[in-house]
């Protein structure tokens, strides 16, 4: 990525509807000519709340250094839970390279970024792309001739692992915790099934695009070695991952200590990590 600002637009725009329901995408728009590389950026709210706008700090210093930022909506408990927030974020990766000429984008340095339990949801759709659950069918042209896989996979604090998460939440008798999961999740086979950690330990056959891992060390809301277990199974799948992790940063410290020094350097590496991988120093 460009290490000069640019000037950044920002605009809503609805990528996809559900009967009488749409769900809007905040495009940060980066000046210049393009082509630029992109992230859809996936937001946490433990499954069941937040919106497009939880991550600006993060969505906007990306788009100053030169890279286009589609945060999205999708569908949440009560409405919906899994996999359909899941299918979500799949479309909204197929709709950004269907305009990517709109948005100055090129397709093939799309990746992604997703906070807590968005993390977990574009992990799904990084490992499983292709995946029919996830993949639905449809869209106008040019979005249906379009492929979800992603060039980069970033995670946040992520819910890589939601049945331990499950199993930590219970014992610690984090109340809401527990009834995130029963919101958005059928049962605990569904966690299982749906589950990252699950997915590399078990070789199932995915897509492994570079991962950065990116976590707090005082993070409550996860079993402390989540990030660095993910990290090695991914890699002993024949994946490209690295974690950072951050001294005194809690849960969610992007969004809600956006200042702070772990903060400011989380962003500059994944500003470094999404220039590594698309080839913009």
């Amino acid at each position: 990525m460009p290490g000069q600002v640019c000037d950044v637009q920002e605009s809503d725009v609805e990528y996809l509807r559900h009967g009488d329901a749409g769900l809007l995408a905040r495009l940060y728009q980066p000046a210049g000519p393009g082509p630029f590389p992109a992230v859809v950026n996936v937001h946490g709210g433990a499954w069941t709340s937040g919106d497009r706008l939880n991550n600006e700090p993060t969505s906007r210093e990306l788009a100053a250094l030169g890279c286009v930022v589609m945060a999205v909506d999708f569908r949440m408990p009560p409405q919906a839970g899994y996999p359909d927030s899941v299918a979500d974020i799949n479309y909204a990766v197929r709709w950004l390279k269907g305009h990517a000429g709109d948005y100055l984008v090129d397709p093939d340095r799309v990746g992604g970024i997703g906070f807590s339990s968005g993390g977990h949801q574009l992990a799904l759709n990084a490992l499983r792309p292709d995946d029919p659950r996830y993949a639905v069918p449809g869209g106008p042209p040019p979005v249906r001739a379009q492929d979800a896989s992603l060039a980069f996979l970033i995670t946040c604090y992520g819910v890589l692992d939601p049945v331990r998460r499950y199993a930590m939440a219970r014992t610690r008798h984090l109340e809401h915790l527990v009834a995130s999961h029963h919101a958005y999740w059928p049962d605990e086979a569904a966690m299982a099934e749906g589950s990252p950690q699950r997915i590399v330990d078990d070789r199932e056959p995915v897509r492994l695009p570079p991962a950065l891992i990116i976590q707090g060390e005082v993070d409550n809301n996860l079993t402390p070695d989540m990030a660095d277990r993910f990290c090695a199974a991914y890699r002993a799948a024949g994946g490209l991952a690295d974690v950072r992790r951050y001294p005194d940063a809690p849960h969610g410290f992007l969004r809600r200590e956006p200042d702070s020094v772990a903060a400011q350097a989380a962003r500059a590496a994944i500003a470094e990590f999404i220039g590594r991988w698309t080839g913009r120093p």
